[in-house]
């Protein structure tokens, strides 16, 4: 007997009924594989039907587990979609916190009030909706204090300064978030405040690792006997081994806890969102959902080179995807004509697309003066040498404008190496085909911290009787070690630029700036340990010499990523690093568009171009939206301006 005759064709299933027929259809069964499950692109609404029968419009949102994690590569929307599904759930009667473990937090900008780091606050406007920050930094200072002041007065000071030194590295801060994190996870309290807890994750690599915690550090607890660490003693530590595992079970239950994979209508995204979902699954987090955020709209009735070329690599990046996210459940949310900031506009969210309001007038939008991504490359290479640090959240097209500067340098002959610390890495795909004069690399994590592994026991363990070599084999396997690793070949690729030029892709925003914390805590080492009139430089004083470093931060011509810009910024000037200047990427001011949806979000950057070049940078440059994928050697020179 087939559904579709119960039914009925009038019929209108139940959300839980819905969710069961989807399972169903994906896997095939015989009783209904004549149905038919489709997603309304605008409004992320599902429908599903069979023959006549037809049951519409029901919101993914209302099945919703009680924990929702939105993650995936960094500018692909996730606060927006956060936000929006927060403020959606709370509409409908739910009791909802949202929470945001990323260090370059926006929630405060989308809202437009303080939010609270301690306590959750109430969203003016969203009855039953608080939010809370989770700031890493803080929560590392306030992590190092429990271990520090315990001893202080009741050890030399010497020793309270190598505790502390140990405590000032990437994988305290990052234990430390973590911990703060499991107690929402934990916490049954504060689970029943609440009727569901969304979190809108930090970029998937900083995700990734905050996941991978529990386990990482279980395997160092239990095989450490020395009893320190780089995390202070570990006792503390162990007390809560039992709320971590926890805090994973919680993770991988399916009824409970959804993973959000958002990502962009791009190859690139999609890409990194599949290795999030292979990551995701090897750690038994099964319960994933896609969101393709950002789509071009097919409106018809226009023949702009531009807006035909958006749709057209949408469509391709989309027909391309890979299998792990064709197997899961999916939406795709249109790209909007405005930012999503405020509760008026992330309402709109799960609306049809108002195109009513678009400017299709053909007057000319005012100049943008702004000089162009070549004037910034002849800067670059006056100095005939020098590192060259391309910064900035992930997304904003750091890779892209990386490639460029470097194969514009190496085309006007000059000897230059690209490189990365982003593990993306997608600085080959961009460069494309072999150039003159370029060398291509990445710094690899995990072969760093094996070429380190290898080093340190060769070296130092070669002496050692088996006991000593097992302590150093201990101390090697401290989550920390790769951080050290990683340093090591950032040193060599600063010092490779006193007679070439190097171009770095860094990684996003929350991983570089615990990269330059790490050569921070270098610098004060040496400088500690100096004797006095000694001479040496350190690789933060290079970091810091504007002759020998220039670091670019590129942002798009939006309200978030520039504020997110100026964050770095901030900063990077609270580490005496001066940007050299900011790269105002992928922008429809530029372009010549004649498209009234996209003329009318160009209207909108006009503004946010004025204010990078008044109040932020010292220096601005403006890469112009390409009609063709900025991609190889003529089309990275296209985008030079």
């Amino acid at each position: 007997m087939r559904l579709g005759w119960v039914m009925g064709p009038d019929v209108l299933l139940s959300g839980e009924l819905f969710l069961l027929i989807v399972r169903l259809v994906r896997i095939g069964l015989p009783c209904i594989n004549e149905g038919h499950v489709s997603y309304d692109r605008q409004s992320a609404m599902a429908s599903i039907s069979f023959g006549r029968a037809k049951v519409e419009r029901v919101n993914w949102c209302r099945e919703s587990t009680k924990y929702l994690f939105f993650t995936g590569k960094g500018g692909v929307g996730k606060t927006s979609l956060a936000c929006a599904t927060a403020v959606r759930l709370a509409d409908e009667g739910r009791r909802v916190l949202l929470v945001s473990t990323d260090p370059a937090s926006n929630l405060a900008h989308v809202f437009g009030m303080d939010i609270g780091t301690q306590d959750p606050t109430s969203i003016s406007g969203v009855e039953n909706l608080e939010a809370l920050n989770i700031d890493p930094n803080a929560a590392a200072q306030s992590y190092r204090n429990r271990v520090v002041d315990p001893v202080r007065g009741k050890v030399p000071e010497e020793e309270v300064r190598r505790l502390e030194e140990e405590l000032s590295g990437a994988c305290t801060t990052e234990i430390a978030a973590f911990d703060e994190f499991t107690d929402l996870l934990t916490d049954d309290v504060m689970a029943s405040r609440y009727d569901h807890i969304v979190f809108d994750t930090a970029p998937t690599g900083h995700t990734l690792r905050l996941l991978t915690l529990p386990g990482a550090w279980s395997d160092f607890l239990v095989t450490n006997e020395r009893g320190a660490s780089c995390l202070g003693p570990l006792a503390g530590l162990e007390k809560q081994q039992e709320r971590y595992a926890a805090a994973v079970v919680t993770l991988a239950e399916e009824l409970r806890t959804t993973i959000v994979l958002v990502t962009r209508p791009q190859q690139a995204a999609l890409r990194e969102a599949a290795r999030t979902s292979d990551e995701l699954g090897a750690l038994g987090v099964k319960n994933q959902r896609l969101i393709v955020n950002g789509v071009m709209t097919n409106r018809g009735g226009d023949d702009d080179p531009l807006a035909t070329s958006m749709r057209k690599r949408d469509r391709e990046a989309l027909a391309a995807m890979p299998d792990v996210l064709r197997s899961m459940p999916m939406e795709e949310v249109a790209l909007r004509p405005m930012n999503l900031v405020g509760l008026s506009a992330l309402r709109t969210l799960y609306e049809p697309l108002d195109l009513s309001n678009l400017r299709g007038d053909e007057t000319r939008l005012p100049a943008v003066d702004v000089p162009t991504l070549r004037d910034l490359v002849d800067e670059i290479e006056s100095d005939g040498h020098g590192l060259v640090m391309v910064m900035g959240k992930g997304g904003v097209g750091k890779t892209t404008i990386a490639a460029a500067v470097a194969v514009e340098l190496a085309r006007r002959g000059n000897d230059v190496r690209l490189t990365t610390t982003d593990p993306a890495a997608h600085v080959a795909d961009a460069v494309g085909s072999s150039i003159a004069g370029l060398e291509i690399s990445r710094i690899d994590p995990q072969v760093e911290t094996e070429r380190y592994r290898r080093q340190v026991l060769e070296s130092k363990g070669r002496d050692l009787d088996n006991e000593g070599r097992a302590i150093l084999e201990e101390d090697l396997r401290s989550p920390c070690t790769e951080e050290i690793a990683v340093f090591q070949a950032f040193s060599k690729a600063i010092r490779e630029a006193q007679r070439r030029f190097v171009v770095m892709d860094t990684a996003p925003t929350g991983h570089t700036l615990l990269l330059l914390d790490a050569t921070g805590s270098y610098h004060r080492e040496v400088t500690r340990h100096a004797r006095e009139g000694a001479r040496f430089t350190t690789p933060m004083m290079r970091l810091q010499d504007p002759e020998q470093t220039k670091m670019l931060i590129v942002t798009l011509p939006e309200t978030t990523p520039v504020l997110e810009a100026a964050a770095l910024q901030k900063d990077l000037r609270r580490a005496e690093v001066e940007p050299y200047a900011w790269v105002i990427n992928g922008s429809l001011a530029a372009s010549e568009t004649s498209d009234p949806f996209l003329r009318t979000r160009a209207e909108a950057e006009l503004g946010l171009i004025q204010e990078v070049q008044e109040r932020h940078a010292k220096r601005a440059f403006l890469a112009a939206w390409q009609a063709t994928p900025p991609h190889g050697a003529a089309g990275l020179g296209e985008l030079l301006g």
